[in-house]
């Protein structure tokens, strides 16, 4: 495997890592044995548990005393609490973009993600999708203009991911739901409707909470 600038070796290779976890290779409860990366990797032991402390902080992973590192399970709990705090985080956001685009010209980058979404649900590209989903939230930063919301949002990032990707395999017919939401909320922070927005992220974070569930009682 080769790493690339500019993430740092142990960044990289927590990337690496949860994109296995995220698309499901790496099971829950399945331990992530340093030496086994190490080797795998040919990297060293220490920037190997530098990205282990990496995924623990985004909630990929535990580490145990005396029993080292393994993927975390998703339950129903997790799942619920995790939906629970994200959505209420993108309401932030979706407020400060409200309040605070100007220019027609503002929203540029959300109408070329639209796009970008769309040309991923031609194709049934899952990742690709998934991933400009979240680029949604990221062109959001610049508006709220707030580094601990920012930090907050990219940690729990990956678990979000780890569940849209359950989902999604399962039921591929949600990613035109998605397209209808995020159509749904761009119309909104046109119209400057606070109201509106809440609702959309709402009845979404609802959805895709309940499919979530849905696709962990059916395993």
């Amino acid at each position: 495997m080769t790493f690339k600038a500019p993430d740092s070796l142990a960044e990289q290779i927590a990337h690496y890592l949860a994109d296995r976890i995220i698309r499901g290779e790496l099971k829950e409860r399945e331990r992530i044995q340093e030496q086994k990366v190490t080797q795998a990797l040919n990297v060293s032991r220490g920037s190997v548990r530098e990205a282990l402390l990496i995924l623990e902080r985004r909630h990929l992973i535990q580490i145990l005393p005396r029993r080292g590192a393994q993927v975390t399970e998703l339950t129903p709990h997790k799942v619920e609490s995790l939906y629970g705090l994200v959505i209420e985080l993108y309401i932030l956001l979706a407020r400060a973009v409200i309040e605070r685009w100007q220019a027609e010209s503002d929203l540029a980058p959300f109408v070329d993600i639209q796009q970008r979404l769309l040309d991923s649900l031609q194709r049934g590209d899952i990742g690709a999708f998934v991933e400009h989903s979240f680029d949604v939230m990221r062109a959001a930063f610049p508006f709220a203009d707030n580094p601990y919301l920012q930090e907050t949002l990219e940690n729990l990032l990956p678990a979000i991911s780890r569940t849209y990707h359950l989902a999604l395999e399962r039921r591929k017919g949600e990613m035109g739901q998605f397209m209808n939401t995020f159509a749904s909320l761009l119309q909104a922070i046109i119209a400057r409707d606070h109201g509106r927005a809440r609702e959309v992220l709402l009845a979404y974070g609802e959805h895709n909470c309940q499919l979530v569930l849905a696709t962990l009682a059916e395993r």
